[in-house]
């Protein structure tokens, strides 16, 4: 198939028969002798790798390993302070993001780079438009758009505005604008981060295509899973440096994690039977309806006792998230909500987050940049968020003691093992897996009486997955209560000691995480329900 660029030039699609990389496979990407500082942060230190053509080539290592700053120095975000880049065998100086993408390199970010009320076409087009007038250039991206979509399954209606896009179908647009700007080589940073089961798996298969055409990808990932499933071969990045690079074939999960962390890591969570006390939440009738009148929690009830967990399943947006906001009292609803036995006010005059603090509820949000941080304060003050009236805090009850409070900030630090720790850091400073140590640390040092959380390891490394689960387990075995809410169906089996599966705003069922597996919660979540079930009592 000859396909005609945004640029004008034709190009030839490989045949779509499956390529097996061997050893003898050229080049699409050489990186030698790599390091980067910031500072007094060595990011990448002399690192050198090699990746053939036609092959998925995965990187992992712990958040704030170095591999999103390497990729970023080959697309241009940085320069590297020493090194070379070789691209089909060819020195090239990549100075910026178009050097990059004349160099056939796209890069799709954990963070969509798009503009979400412009449509998709229009966003495909943004910074290669051809000429003044936008008619012509949108007229010829769109027949192209059409090609691609169609040749590598990426089916997105152009004229769809991205703000009513799913997360998944936003992901093929940023897939769709490397490709029409002609990018052989495609770098995908945590690209399964905000996607549910079912969209890991499309995309995995959408990159099984593109492969299949030639290209070459690197996937970058903290899900050994993932790896496994659908890379080539992998290389391991340590505290900014390369550790191995070895076939996906002639390795094993728990090689790759040992590799990463630089110990054995228990990839299975470990927790002795759960024995369950008094109801610490009550949830009765609740109905929680948002600004544009939808309706999201539909009249569910539930219970959640000390000393257990109870996981939240479902895919994303069927109202997992306007639970835990109207439970953490930034959202308003209708029904009874009991904390302690007491009955908590829903209507928006006493439903604030102080007032749930006050009352033992932690809260830690699904989304960390948005609701959990402010990005640019420092990791001191992120931990003093929300408790900030606590006498603890305060110098003769008049001002904040700040020296205290830095000292404080840092033993929390240093107990979650966040990295670097430097509590004067701001926030945007430290990794994905770190900035999720530092919501958990404000949070979970305040031994709350229950504990609200939303997904707990969303973008975060096997290192941190393993150590926040250790927390969760162990404020759990204080008699703690815990509501937790994941996409992740295997972190909801290993974690939770009962599984409630929301579909469209209702409790589809309850389960016992032994006596259930993924194919089971996998049709609750789609709202078939074959078996029988208790009523919503959150008895089980």
């Amino acid at each position: 198939m000859v396909v005609t660029t945004s640029q004008g030039r034709q190009t030839s699609a490989a045949p779509s028969s499956p390529q097996t990389a061997s050893m003898s496979d050229p080049l699409a990407i050489e990186l030698r002798g790599i390091s980067k500082a910031f500072g007094p942060v060595q990011a990448n230190k002399d690192i050198s790798i090699s990746v053939r053509k036609g092959t998925i080539h995965g990187i992992i290592g712990e958040n704030g390993a170095g591999k999103s700053t390497l990729m970023s120095i080959l697309y241009g975000f940085y320069k590297a302070d020493s090194g070379t880049v070789l691209i089909n065998g060819q020195e090239v100086q990549i100075t910026s993001s178009q050097a990059a993408i004349n160099a056939g390199i796209g890069m799709v970010f954990q963070h969509f780079k798009l503009v979400e009320n412009f449509t998709v076409l229009e966003n495909v087009i943004l910074g290669a438009e051809e000429g003044a007038l936008l008619k012509p250039s949108l007229g010829k991206a769109r027949k192209l758009l059409q090609q691609l979509s169609d040749e590598y399954e990426l089916s997105v209606d152009p004229d769809a505005l991205v703000e009513n896009l799913s997360v998944g179908h936003q992901q093929r647009v940023e897939i769709l604008k490397a490709l029409y700007r002609q990018a052989d080589i495609l770098i995908l940073d945590e690209p399964t981060g905000v996607l549910t089961p079912a969209e890991a798996d499309h995309l995995f298969r959408i990159l099984q295509g593109l492969k299949e055409q030639g290209k070459t990808i690197i996937l970058i990932t903290h899900k050994l899973r993932e790896i496994m499933d659908v890379t080539d071969s992998v290389s391991v990045m340590r505290r900014g440096e390369m550790t191995d690079t070895v076939k996906t074939s002639e390795t094993s999960p728990e090689a790759l994690a040992e590799l990463m962390v630089g110990r054995k890591v228990l990839l299975e969570v470990e927790k002795t039977p759960a024995a369950p006390g008094t109801p610490i939440l009550e949830v009765e009738n609740l109905t929680v309806v948002d600004a544009q009148g939808v309706i999201r929690v539909k009249g569910i009830d539930l219970q959640v006792r000390a000393g257990e967990i109870l996981g939240i399943a479902g895919v994303a947006g069927n109202g997992q998230t306007e639970l835990l906001e109207v439970l953490g009292g930034y959202q308003v609803g209708t029904g009874v909500i009991r904390m302690n036995g007491e009955e908590l006010d829903l209507t928006g005059n006493a439903s604030d987050g102080q007032s749930r603090r006050e009352k033992g509820i932690g809260h830690v949000p699904e989304d960390r940049h948005d609701e959990g941080l402010i990005l640019e304060f420092s990791a001191w003050e992120n931990i003093m968020f929300g408790y900030h009236h606590d006498p603890e805090y305060q110098k003769n009850g008049l001002i904040m003691d700040t020296a205290k409070i830095k000292q404080i900030a840092y033993d929390k630090m240093e107990r979650f093992d966040t990295r670097p720790l430097n509590e004067k850091l701001p926030a945007k400073s430290f990794s994905g897996g770190n900035q999720q140590k530092i919501v958990l640390a404000r949070e979970i040092e305040r031994n709350p009486d229950l504990l609200l959380i939303g997904q707990p390891t969303r973008g975060v490394d096997i290192g941190a997955i393993e150590f926040i689960h250790q927390q969760i387990v162990a404020l759990r075995d204080q008699g703690k209560a815990i509501l937790l809410v994941s996409v992740e169906l295997d972190e909801i089996l290993s974690l939770s000691d009962r599984i409630a599966v929301m579909f469209d705003g209702k409790i589809m069922g309850e389960r016992l995480p032994a006596e259930t597996d993924e194919r089971e919660l996998g049709m609750l979540m789609a709202g078939i329900n074959n078996g029988a079930d208790a009523a919503q009592s959150g008895d089980a």
